[in-house]
């Protein structure tokens, strides 16, 4: 069970050096990718997105699905709550409850127990910012350096090297005739399993009040693999400020 609930952590975490010469910098691929997600001026109106889906996790002993709900509010607040039947691996039902309120996380799990979130994976929610880093990572003190070009699948993509203050730094991969990102990778240290290298790859793009979003995403590392297929999308809905916040203490 262990296992499964370090696969839950990973998959809730909704993810070349060498100076080249290039047609375009890191900065042009990055306007060009803004635009082709909508565009600053629509992005600025975006002030949170609830998203509601399925997630099937792959474990050894077959995949399990369940409903996921995943809730972002500017600048960078979130909240991923997984609710699966774990009946089957005699572990009934479980909810898996992720919140970050931009300075603090926690985590809410029935099955390995509650706890803060602390070190490099706090630092990476930390850099996060909704609905896009790359609006503002100047501001944020982060620099985006360009590492050349890579095949994904059979996509060639420019790689931008996000570098923010402190955490990881983060691989975007970004489609060079779309100009869509379509993977992200990213070192993390997790609690009890140590440096695990995650690749988020992202399709199945659909435009939402001018904005687009990727609803299938797919994350895989050395511990877990899970897909995201989203079914609903919307944006400036009002949410309350404590559901991205540890719970009060009962008395």
């Amino acid at each position: 069970m262990k296992m499964l609930s370090r696969r839950l952590l990973m998959a809730a975490m909704v993810l070349g050096c060498a100076q080249t010469a290039f047609a375009q910098t890191a900065d042009e691929i990055i306007e060009k990718y803004l635009s082709a997600i909508g565009g600053r001026a629509a992005l600025a109106k975006l002030t949170s997105r609830t998203t509601t889906g399925t997630i099937t996790l792959s474990t050894p002993g077959g995949d399990v699905s369940g409903p996921v709900e995943i809730y972002n509010q500017a600048s960078n607040k979130s909240r991923t709550v997984i609710k699966l039947d774990l009946s089957s691996f005699g572990a009934g039902q479980m909810t898996f409850d992720q919140r970050f309120n931009g300075t603090s996380g926690y985590v809410i799990d029935t099955l390995q127990g509650n706890r803060d979130i602390a070190g490099n994976q706090l630092e990476n929610m930390k850099n996060g910012s909704f609905p896009t880093p790359f609006l503002n990572y100047k501001e944020l003190g982060a620099t985006v350096e360009l590492g050349g070009k890579e095949k994904v699948g059979e996509r060639e993509a420019y790689v931008l090297l996000l570098k923010p203050k402190s955490g990881s730094v983060a691989r975007q991969f970004i489609d060079t005739e779309s100009y869509l990102p379509i993977r992200t990778v990213i070192k993390v240290e997790l609690p009890q399993v140590g440096e695990v290298e995650q690749t988020t790859e992202f399709s199945d793009y659909r435009t939402i009040d001018g904005v687009k979003v990727a609803f299938s995403v797919r994350a895989t590392s050395a511990v877990q693999t899970s897909t995201v297929a989203i079914t609903k999308v919307e944006h400036n809905t009002k949410i309350d400020d404590a559901l991205f916040s540890k719970p009060p203490a009962e008395k």
